[in-house]
């Protein structure tokens, strides 16, 4: 059984100092700190030096003169004493079949008597312990040594002379009773007192202390600690807890100091891995540096979006002959020079994710990734349904707009039709006297796409945008899929630069970057601010417009991405949407309290009616924002829209697509079709006061009259009450002195007689205890009152 040395040190008296200096010198390595563990041998070799260095630890070790036992009652056991001189005391207990014991014991020097002890006389006896097991080592059967306590293994075997001895004397009587008399033997396993070391090492864990995590803590095997458990003659499982005081106990024996965590100490490991992976710290100003801007091209279909994007492409001076697109990646960074800077290269990250509901599904996640939205116009066609919805999109996303006016070279060509269609829609031309830039082009000719670019590098320092490349990266999804390669994500990084190795973590993905490739096909190191490259390495294929960010430790990402991924199945849907019923309790008390409404009704005529209708509906704290209206059916488009702007979709004598419904389904936007015009501006109202705070008011319960007031040799006087009107409970009360409130408090005792009550009605008496009020006076008038919700209205 391994020995500790703070256990040596208890046993001698010596410090634990002395024992370590004194096993180095000796050459035990295993000796290193106070509750380092020596095999027997070894301790018992190293007390046998530390005895001879400190003969004063000697008498430590001398066992004391046991007192004359009361005489017992006679047995059949025989014991003979033989004096014997070895330096060590030994045992030898041999059976025979009349169970007499021979025994060689060193004894301790008795007082001389006056006639010597007879052969078969008891002069002694050799305490055996029944409660422990027997050894199984066949061969020491016999011996054992007089240092250790009998318990130890050695002992004499079940069956043997602990067997006789348990066997009645000769008057019946068991001689395990004169045992109670006997001097008390060393404390066993059983009930062990271990005391920590005062420089231990501290163990914190926070309640409830669990088995398995109080094994794993002290680097030992549950089930060491449950059978140490078992010797303190606690019963417990791994996965249950134990008591403070008996995690003491086993910290103390392996040489630790054990603590428990409080409540105000604060958040554990794993918290602060989630502060570190969540957390976005604000980087300082210094650290900002310019980035390019991130740029989308959107407008109504066949009016030139791709092929301006391929003569942008070209535009490229980087990029060289040999240059050229290789792959479609979803965005690609362009290199021109700048208008004012002709010596400078300034670079523009074009999004090319063709279509409305690939660009508001990112904004309904929360990643507005885009700078500058550039609108194309057809200059022969005008302004189109789906230039409509591109400019909806675009304003709610609150985006500065760029007009480029397309198809300059077309025979019917008419710029000043196209300002004057989007001025009706709010885009008032710079040159006459807004704020939207208009940059008239040709993707056909190139004409005008240099001034379109210098426009678009202008707006953008305007905006001033900077970001901290020295940090973490931090982005979005713009497109993901699976290749032969296995998971692709194709990432905007916003902040920082992602570098090969980096570890990430988007939504329940995670997992370490193995490569970046660029629009051009080619791999890069690095990806810095406004840079936008294929990512492999992902464990999955996360959504577009989710977030990535570059965390430390791989563990951390993995336990994080497991937790999103058990939320995210717990919760079995999407965050839910508004509707007309629950505006109220899904809007957070910090948001604007605005209704954001889109309309789509039959003609054209019934669209401006209710548009007109809902402007004039009149409310001081709430308002309504109508986000998009239009003649026709209800599309998929009107359906993204609503998802990213958190609105609802008002449809008036029209249908819905069977596709828009399904997808209205998944992302949870409700969807309301009226055939009546006034049945539709009553909901919105009702809607609108839903979003309202309610109000509050207090109903007078019951009041009662002060008679009497009764001083109290402790706390606060009690005033003794008729109620006069409704009826006293414990709750909200105020104190009425002629008709002013003079206290407002709560009812601390409310009693009837000697009882405790909860109310007590009109035309009865009662004893009434405000808490922290004492200036009673008769005459006084307390009232019992409730506070109330109500519904506001408009």
């Amino acid at each position: 059984m391994p020995v500790r040395i703070y256990d040596i040190s208890k046993k001698l008296g010596l410090e634990n100092k002395q024992i370590l200096e004194k096993a180095k010198s000796m050459g035990i390595a295993a000796a290193k700190v106070p509750s380092s563990s020596l095999d027997k041998i070894s301790a018992e070799w190293l007390e046998e030096e530390l005895i001879k260095t400190y003969p004063e630890a000697a008498a430590k070790l001398a066992p004391k003169p046991a007192p004359e036992p009361p005489k017992p009652a006679p047995v059949e056991e025989k014991i003979v004493l033989i004096t014997a001189p070895p330096p060590e005391p030994k045992l030898e207990i041999k059976e025979e079949p009349v169970a007499i014991v021979e025994a060689k014991i060193e004894l301790p020097p008795v007082p001389p008597k006056p006639v010597g002890p007879k052969v078969g006389e008891k002069v002694g006896f050799i305490q055996l312990s029944p409660t422990r097991q027997p050894s199984s080592r066949g061969g020491d059967r016999g011996a054992s040594s007089a240092k250790l306590p009998p318990s130890r293994p050695g002992a004499p075997q079940r069956g043997d002379s602990r067997q006789q001895f348990q066997r009645g004397g000769r008057d019946g009587r068991s001689q395990q009773q004169p045992s109670r008399e006997q001097p008390k033997p060393a404390p066993t396993p059983q009930a062990p007192k271990f005391v920590a070391p005062t420089t231990g090492e501290v163990i914190i864990i926070k309640p409830p202390i669990v088995v398995r995590e109080l094994a794993a803590q002290l680097k030992q095997k549950p089930f060491k600690i449950i059978a140490d458990l078992m010797g303190l003659n606690v019963f417990a499982t791994v996965n249950q807890a134990i008591d403070e005081k008996i995690a003491q106990q086993l910290c103390a024996k392996y040489g630790f100091r054990f603590e428990v965590e409080k409540r105000e100490r604060g958040a554990g490991v794993v918290h602060a891995v989630e502060k570190q992976i969540e957390l976005d710290t604000e980087d300082k100003p210094e650290t900002l540096k310019p980035r390019a801007p991130v740029v989308t091209i959107m407008g109504h279909v066949d009016h030139g979006k791709t092929s301006l994007l391929d003569v942008i492409r070209k535009a490229n001076v980087a990029a060289g002959e040999s240059g050229g697109i290789t792959q479609h990646i979803g965005a690609y960074t362009i290199s021109v020079p700048h208008p004012e800077r002709k010596k400078e290269l300034a670079q523009i990250t074009f999004l090319d994710t063709p279509g409305h509901a690939a660009f508001s599904s990112m904004r309904a996640r929360g990643a507005n990734v885009t700078d500058i939205v550039v609108l194309v116009v057809a200059a022969n066609d005008g302004v189109m349904p789906q230039t409509l919805e591109a400019l909806a999109h675009a304003k709610a996303a609150k985006v500065p707009i760029l007009v480029a006016v397309n198809k300059i070279d077309h025979p019917n060509a008419n710029a000043m039709r196209v300002r004057q269609q989007l001025q009706d829609k709010g885009l008032v031309p710079d040159d006459w006297g807004g704020d939207t830039i208009f940059v008239e082009c040709s993707a056909l000719t190139k004409a005008g796409i240099d001034k379109l670019l210098e426009m678009i590098l202008l707006q953008a320092d305007l905006l001033e945008l900077k970001a901290n490349p020295n940090r973490n990266a931090k982005g979005n999804v713009i497109e993901s899929g699976v290749e032969p390669g296995g998971p692709t994500a194709t990432v905007l990084v916003r902040k920082g630069t992602l570098h090969i190795g980096d570890i990430i973590i988007c939504g329940e993905y995670y997992g370490r970057v193995r490569a970046l490739i660029n629009e051009e096909g080619k791999r890069l190191k690095q990806a810095e601010p406004s840079v936008a490259v294929r990512v492999l390495g992902l464990n999955g294929v996360p959504d577009a417009g989710l977030e990535f960010s570059v965390v430390e430790d791989e563990k951390a990402a993995r336990e994080l991405a497991e937790q999103r991924f058990l939320e995210a199945r717990a919760a079995g849907q999407e965050d839910k949407k508004v509707t007309l019923e629950n505006l109220f309790a899904t809007l957070a008390a910090n948001q604007d309290k605005v209704l954001k409404v889109v309309v789509k009704a039959d003609t054209q005529g019934s669209v401006e009616a209710i548009v007109e209708a809902l402007k004039k509906i009149e409310a001081e704290k709430v308002s309504l924002e109508i986000i998009h209206s239009d003649v026709g059916t209800i599309t998929e488009n009107d359906v993204a829209l609503a998802s990213a702007s958190n609105a609802i979709i008002l449809g008036f004598h029209t249908r819905l697509d069977s596709t828009a419904a399904e997808k209205a389904k998944h992302a949870g936007v409700q969807i309301k079709l009226y055939a009546i015009i006034y049945e539709l501006i009553d909901q919105v109202k009702e809607a609108m006061a839903g979003l309202l705070d309610p109000l509050v008011k207090d109903v007078v319960v019951g009041s009662a009259e002060i008679r009497q007031v009764f001083e109290l040799s402790k706390g606060v006087p009690v005033a003794g009450c008729m109620v006069s009107s409704g009826r006293i409970v414990k709750g909200k009360v105020r104190v009425r002195r002629r008709k002013d409130v003079i206290y407002e408090g709560i009812c601390q005792s409310l009693r009837r007689f000697q009882d405790e009550v909860n109310e007590v009605r009109a035309g009865m008496e009662c004893g009434i205890r405000i808490e922290g009020y004492s200036d009673f006076q008769v005459g006084d008038a307390i009232e019992c009152y409730s506070l109330e919700k109500v519904a506001a209205k408009l």
